[in-house]
């Protein structure tokens, strides 16, 4: 996961924990991301291609990975909530050239 990814995923599990007063929903958002990731280690090219060059995404219900595959790497550019302005993830694709 690239620093960017990484920044949105923590800041989306701190951002339920707060709400919810509890960290059960963000243990549950920690495994289903964990059953992703392995998914794609193992079928890297099962999500179909984003708008973005070679990125692709993988839905989950409200969040979406978006991640692009290398010779020897799979880097998760991208860890987004569905639910948050449009705009901003078009940015941050943009910047992850």
């Amino acid at each position: 996961m690239d620093k960017t990814a990484d920044i949105q995923f923590v800041g989306i599990l701190e951002f339920w924990v707060k709400r919810n007063k509890s960290n059960s929903y963000s243990k549950k958002l920690v495994q289903l991301v964990s059953n992703k990731t392995k998914q794609i280690a193992d079928k890297p090219f099962i999500y179909k291609l984003s708008d973005f060059k070679n990125t692709r995404v993988a839905s989950m219900g409200h969040f979406s990975m978006y991640y692009k595959v290398t010779d020897d790497q799979i880097i998760i550019t991208s860890f987004w909530d569905n639910r948050q302005d449009p705009n901003a993830l078009l940015k941050i694709l943009q910047n992850n050239k």
